[in-house]
């Protein structure tokens, strides 16, 4: 066991000092970037974050438990740059604390871009449907997507990259969820030439769990019919677990993603009960506040009923906002401000005033309106002056990572 009193702290200054590690992640100096904001504000207090920073001191300093963290939004987390660099801080804070990847998406066979710190395969012909489309043609669950096939020959590769100074997501424990109509088609495990046939089928969540003896970085999933009609089997997502205590980060995203195309998830509080978040962080809104009618009450009424969905699974979920980037409309090949990053900046904070919730400010931590033409000159950000470079990406996980653990030590400082 692990004794408080080992933790180093110095005044909350740049660094604190955690058995010989930097706690904090160094940030680069850019003039344009507000430092002395990056921080989490709560508008009411942090009674809601109690829960979640309780189950990091067992973690911890007992070496118990699990963390569940979902991060929601668009093309900013599809692309799991910023999320995937906020996951590897939170999993180097503290040495020991692994746990499985979560929920993963095969996006490539939508056609889509998938993360890079997972490669995916696929064989057959797949049909998506994603959140973002005016026509839901198969019902949707947590993660927004789902991909649907009635080849004989339909296949899922999955391989995790497992780098080396990197946390490492091996798991045990694959749960698939998705359907065939009467259950005609179930998938069927393969590793390393090895079949898995039988999978526990749970119609409640329609999701199959295959329990492996061993541990692995990677699966294949084929599709076995059970009738002559083989009729198309749809799949909404992949979680991977293990045994281990830790933090499992699960980041999903679609591109182009508003509040509202959540909304439509049928399925999304049975999914999310498989779950049972900790925390969830909302990067959702960039899209809500692109156009020229922005609603900033319609806006907050739509999340409002995303919270509610979330809060009936999950009652003690801790939520963390973070405020839209500062972006720029395109018209007639010309580049203008979009002052909705202010309007929606407001928003934010009173959605976090009325469910007790936090906020990230980014939009002012990055240098707010018309900053996004900053981060664009120093190679950060794209020309299309609403998405980051990678780089651009990593130092917004390295940002919030700090914002976070900054508040984590100050609950630890409380305790003793």
């Amino acid at each position: 066991m692990i004794k408080k009193s080992s933790l180093l702290f110095l005044c909350f200054g740049i660094y604190y000092t955690l058995f010989s590690q930097a706690v904090f992640k160094e940030i680069p100096e850019y003039p344009f970037i507000n430092m002395s904001l990056n921080k989490l504000s709560f508008p009411n207090d942090t009674n809601a974050f109690k829960p979640l920073f309780n189950k990091m001191d067992a973690l911890i300093f007992q070496g118990k438990g699990n963390i569940n963290i979902i991060h929601f939004g668009g093309s900013h987390i599809q692309a799991d740059i910023f999320s995937n660099q906020m996951r590897k801080n939170l999993l180097t804070f503290h040495p020991g604390i692994v746990a499985g990847r979560g929920v993963i998406f095969p996006y490539s066979a939508a056609a889509t871009n998938n993360p890079y710190n997972y490669k995916t395969t696929f064989r057959g012909k797949w049909i998506p449907t994603r959140n973002i489309h005016r026509e839901i043609l198969n019902s949707l669950g947590m993660t927004g997507i789902a991909i649907s096939s009635s080849d004989s020959s339909a296949e899922i590769s999955i391989k995790i990259r497992n780098n080396d100074n990197e946390p490492f997501y091996d798991f045990s424990r694959i749960r698939v969820i998705g359907h065939s109509d009467s259950n005609s088609i179930e998938p069927i495990l393969k590793i390393d030439s090895i079949f898995y046939l039988n999978s526990i089928f749970d119609s409640t969540t329609s999701s199959y769990l295959f329990n492996l003896n061993t541990y692995t970085d990677s699966l294949t999933l084929c599709f076995q019919s059970n009738d002559t009609l083989h009729n198309p089997f749809t799949l909404s997502a992949i979680i991977l677990e293990n045994d281990f205590p830790g933090i499992t980060y699960s980041s999903v995203g679609v591109n182009g993603a508003s509040v509202p195309s959540y909304l439509k998830c049928v399925n999304f509080e049975r999914d999310l009960n498989l779950i049972k978040p900790d925390l969830i962080i909302f990067s959702i809104g960039i899209n809500d506040a692109a156009g020229d009618n922005f609603d900033p009450n319609q806006f907050k009424n739509n999340y409002t009923q995303l919270i509610h969905r979330i809060k009936n699974v999950s009652p003690d979920c801790a939520i963390l906002f973070t405020t839209n980037n500062d972006s720029y409309k395109r018209s007639r090949r010309k580049y203008y401000v979009n002052k909705n990053g202010l309007i929606s900046q407001k928003a934010f904070f009173e959605l976090a005033q009325q469910h007790n919730a936090a906020v990230w400010d980014f939009f002012s931590i990055m240098g707010g309106l018309k900053s996004m033409a900053e981060w664009e000159k120093a190679g950060l950000a794209t020309r299309d002056k609403i998405h980051f470079k990678a780089e651009g990406y990593k130092l917004m996980g390295d940002l919030l990572y700090n914002a976070f653990i900054t508040e984590y030590l100050k609950h630890l400082s409380k305790q003793n």
